[in-house]
């Protein structure tokens, strides 16, 4: 892996691999939901949707031509501390995926029209991923109001529909200026190029983009909660209870030790057949239907900075109470916090792990993205090559001590309870 600073602060990593004929390009921006100004919520999702709509070069639909074109694929995701946007395509095609992402990180075509016709597009997706769907939004839009107190840990980063209907281009073009520096992005390009051209190319296109200053990331640190915090939401789609349990994880920057104990507790309570939760919840008690734990709102970990969050989700049938499956849930940490796993188990899941990372790292997609990622929110984008031996090292010990962080601090309950007869979904 190779990486350089343009004159205009764009970081850029190159990451060549002459076993595939196809490269792969991003560009990750220092801003996601989190970031969003209060009384705007849903806008960095918003402006992903914009930055689709044309360029200073290219009109409206020309980017999903050129690449579509080429034979490639492309696509773009918000997440709570990061925006990316990614291509991938033949090899001689490098120049054109350079050229098409500069273009719109130089200069998005931001207008009226688009504004309005993106707002009526998120607003579909709203409709379709969360009010019309069983468990929609569950847990990622409605446990955070419940773990956190502060309004960027806390919101929808989907967004309000009143609140993306006052969006309007002036926040939109200060959106942009204030996060959309070339100074607060990484640009990751990987596969089958030869590292000097690729650095000419990157050079020609991204050289000329203006600086601009780079905005301060505030801390949204705060407190864990002291005690347990509890909700209910309605879901007039859901065909069975469920619930989701909620805590706060270890800083991966400072205790990235921690952090990864936590990722593997999560697997031990749940991934597979064989895991504990499974085990007892599914199979022996009969209590739940469905079962998952994992570090990360979205299921992934390595995903956000502080603070992050771990979680716990159980679907169960209506004669089975919430408490029944916390209790259940709590027995299984206090063992793993007297005994931690056995270390057949714990060979188990590192076994897990490491098949899945390292097929993750075969595809120049996800690759490409690990690194950018990785690069942007820890400054390492090492990290992702690393992980599966790093994971591997964890002990049954932290493991135990992972369970009894959560055992020791504050959390939140959030369940859900039906209304309907789940016949819409």
């Amino acid at each position: 892996m190779h990486r350089f600073t343009l004159p205009n602060g764009l970081r850029v990593l190159l990451a060549p691999d002459p076993s595939t004929p196809v490269v792969a390009v991003s560009v990750h921006v220092d801003v996601g939901f989190r970031s969003e100004p209060e009384g705007r919520t849903g806008f960095a999702h918003l402006f992903e949707h914009l930055m689709f709509q044309g360029s200073e070069s290219l009109e409206k639909l020309a980017h999903f031509r050129h690449v579509q074109g080429s034979g490639g694929v492309f696509n773009g995701s918000t997440h709570p501390d990061y925006t990316d946007y990614f291509e991938v395509l033949p090899a001689a095609a490098l120049e054109r995926a350079l050229f098409l992402e500069a273009d719109r990180l130089r200069a998005p075509r931001l207008t009226e029209e688009n504004l309005r016709n993106q707002v009526d597009v998120v607003k579909e997706e709203i409709r379709l991923n969360v009010l019309s769907r069983p468990y929609g939004g569950f847990p990622w839009i409605l446990l955070p109001p419940v773990l956190y107190d502060t309004f960027p840990n806390a919101h929808n980063g989907y967004g309000d529909f009143s609140e993306l209907e006052q969006a309007t281009l002036d926040d939109a073009a200060g959106f942009f200026d204030s996060y959309y520096a070339p100074g607060n992005a990484v640009l990751t390009v990987a596969g089958d190029l030869t590292v000097d051209s690729a650095a000419a190319l990157v050079e020609k296109h991204f050289g000329d983009i203006p600086e601009r200053p780079v905005p301060v990331r505030p801390s949204f640190a705060e407190p864990p909660p002291g005690q347990e915090r509890r909700q209910s939401v309605p879901d007039a789609h859901a065909p069975l209870p469920a619930l989701a349990l909620g805590y706060r994880l270890p800083d991966p920057v400072t205790d990235l030790d921690a952090y990864l104990a936590h990722t593997l507790l999560g697997s031990v309570l749940t991934d597979g057949e064989a895991a504990r939760l499974q085990q007892r919840l599914v199979y022996g008690d009969g209590i739940v239907t469905d079962i998952g734990a994992s570090c990360g709102l979205f299921g992934a970990p390595l995903d956000a900075r502080d603070p992050d969050t771990f979680t716990l989700t159980a679907v169960h049938p209506p004669n089975v109470t919430e408490d029944q499956v916390v209790r259940a849930v709590d027995e299984e940490l206090d063992r793993l916090a007297a005994d931690g796993p056995g270390a057949g188990e714990l060979a188990r899941i590192s076994a897990r792990w490491a098949a899945s990372l390292y097929h993750e790292q075969d595809r120049v997609m996800s690759r490409m993205l690990a690194l950018g990622a990785r690069e942007l929110l820890y400054g390492r984008a090492e990290l992702a090559a690393e992980l599966p031996a790093r994971l591997a090292a964890i002990t049954p010990k932290q493991i135990a001590q992972a369970a009894g962080a959560l055992r020791a601090h504050g959390r939140a309950l959030l369940v859900v309870e039906p209304t309907g007869t789940g016949e819409q979904q």
